[in-house]
């Protein structure tokens, strides 16, 4: 298949020989407010379609000039499914999309960035698996007030006529002499990986391999091939259409698995979207692919899994210590918290508690007792087996009390401490010895942590970004721990034998295990969104999200 990548276009001043009238019309439909949000632009074959789109990405100010400029990418589409150019799209703009409708709604309830809306060059649209499908996805994008579009598709295919469709488009047309030499024959496609072989899939094109799960299980007969992961293929069920429980794994991480990254992470993303009913031989493959990661799988669970069954959605996570040491809470979008084992996932028991609608935040305190916040931002105690001391039932009963008047959006507690944010970027600690706050967020902190060490410390995550580190009773640190232009979505952290570490989930997918003492910061990328983190106290890193349960283990 050929390359749908723009040749480098000079010094990004300058267009190609031929196209300097295209090039003045796309500045003026950049420059102009009122202009439609989606420009095509046409021609023959060789008519420098594609290398005016290579040049509007490189186009700047000049020398001397310096301007803030919306960010331009290009995304080719030869070749692809609409679900590969979902997952491409979605990771250039730092959200997470598991279907064209999710991309959609994702990108008009973000923030849009601030040098202005970001413009996506997309390439060869006559050339795509599923022009149609995609012609559909550019106009619900064109739609979304964060992003612009400059499609290029040739004049003599269907796709012009169809983007044009009832619809506004600023249009530029090169339809300039052909190049000769466009109308030469292309070369064949080279044969597709085996899509059953684990291996295949994980050191070929991730775009190709998407475009061929979609399209071959389409023709099988297996729905749901635009909109998103489906069940595992359980014995007997459809199993040979699924490659083995490998497509369904690749339609479960796809987002992570497209992204530019070594065979080894890609081989450890995908051993860790596998459901239990896949074919037993994929798994030692993959392991053994994956050596070269940097984290080992422990175990993970998926929605469909029998044995054991996977615990339902995840909202929020907790890794219990003291009377519930080696137990995992794990908190669902109906308020139902789980137990289980830390050890495999497998069930025990559930938390007996009244709190009435969603649960935000849990935290387990030293003590057996578990603390809850609600989606009013309320606090709610559900004691342990053990007696509570007195002073511990006043201290939760004036946070209660507090909360009532302030809510909270964020919770934690450790001995004799309970923590709080809100939603104007403070964080509380409520202690035996008084309260003392920080002011360590701009906007609402959205995760807090503590960590009872030689020197207890706070962890917070803001919807700004940031990740912090505060001691009460002295001034917060005026550096973030890690700082990135995606909100946080959760955050724990704890005291392991290798020191204290802290997991942060961010908006974007990522999640990242950092040493606030110093040391290498672990990354990984689940595919779906992620709902919570939480990190265990032998330093193994829980991942939720809306459909699976995983567990990691930096590898030594």
């Amino acid at each position: 298949m050929p390359s749908a990548t723009p040749s480098p276009a000079g010094d990004g001043r300058r267009p190609a020989t031929g196209t300097e009238a295209g090039a003045a019309a796309l500045l003026g439909w950049l420059t102009d407010p009122e202009a439609p949000r989606l420009c095509l632009v046409t021609g023959a074959p060789g008519s420098g379609k594609t290398a005016l789109l290579g040049w509007l990405a490189a186009y700047g100010p000049r020398a001397g000039r310096p301007r803030r400029r919306a960010a331009r990418m290009i995304v080719p589409l030869a070749g692809q499914s609409a679900l590969g150019a979902t997952w491409t799209i979605a990771d250039r703009l730092g959200v997470v999309a598991r279907s064209p409708g999710d991309l959609v709604q994702a990108l008009a309830t973000s923030e849009a960035r601030p040098a202005g809306r970001t413009v996506l060059l997309l390439t060869d649209l006559h050339a795509a698996a599923e022009p149609a499908a995609l012609t559909e996805l550019i106009a619900e994008l064109a739609g979304v007030g964060r992003v612009r579009l400059v499609v290029e598709a040739r004049s003599d295919t269907p796709a012009p006529e169809a983007l044009r469709a009832g619809r506004r488009v600023t249009v530029v047309d090169l339809d300039g002499e052909p190049d000769p030499a466009a109308g030469a024959p292309e070369r064949p496609a080279r044969p597709g990986p085996d899509l059953s072989d684990p291996v295949a899939v994980c050191v070929a094109d991730p775009l190709l391999v998407t475009t061929a799960y979609v399209t071959g299980s389409a023709a099988a007969g297996i729905p749901g091939t635009l909109d998103g992961p489906e069940p595992s293929a359980r014995p007997g069920e459809s199993a040979d259409g699924d490659h083995g429980g490998l497509r369904a794994a690749w339609m479960r991480a796809g987002q992570s698995l497209c992204r530019e990254q070594p065979p080894a992470e890609r081989a450890l993303v995908l051993l860790a979207a596998l459901g239990d009913g896949a074919d037993p031989r994929l798994r030692p493959a993959l392991r053994e692919l994956a050596e070269g990661a940097p984290w080992r799988l422990r175990w993970a669970r998926h929605r469909g899994d029998l044995t054991p069954p996977w615990p339902g959605p995840v909202t929020v996570l907790g890794a219990a210590g003291g009377p519930l040491e080696g137990t995992l809470l794990v908190g669902d979008r109906t308020g139902t918290v789980r137990l289980l084992h830390e050890a495999d996932a497998s069930p025990a028991g559930r938390l007996a508690h009244t709190v009435p609608g969603r649960i935000t935040a849990l935290a387990p305190a030293p003590d057996g007792t578990v603390l809850l916040l609600d989606d009013r931002g309320r606090l709610h105690t559900v004691r342990g087996a053990a007696p509570r001391a007195p002073y511990l039932e006043r201290l939760t009963e004036a946070v209660s009390a507090t909360l009532a008047r302030h809510p909270g959006t964020a919770l934690a507690a450790i001995a004799g401490s309970v923590v709080v944010g809100d939603r104007l970027g403070s964080v509380h600690a409520f202690g035996l010895t008084g309260l003392h706050q920080a002011a360590s967020h701009s906007g609402r902190v959205t995760a807090v942590s503590a960590v009872e060490s030689t020197t207890p410390f706070v962890c917070s995550g803001g919807a700004d970004g940031t990740v912090r580190i505060w001691t009460p009773g002295r001034d917060p640190l005026s550096e973030p721990l890690v700082e990135r232009r995606s909100p946080v979505v959760s955050l724990h952290a704890t005291e392991t034998p290798h020191g204290p570490l802290v997991a942060v989930a961010w908006a974007d997918g990522l999640v990242g295990l950092h040493r606030p003492e110093g040391g290498r910061t672990l990354a990984f990328r689940p595919g779906p969104p992620v709902r919570a983190v939480a990190v265990t106290g032998a330093g193994s890193l829980l991942i939720g999200t809306d459909e699976s349960l995983v567990c990691l283990a930096p590898r030594s």
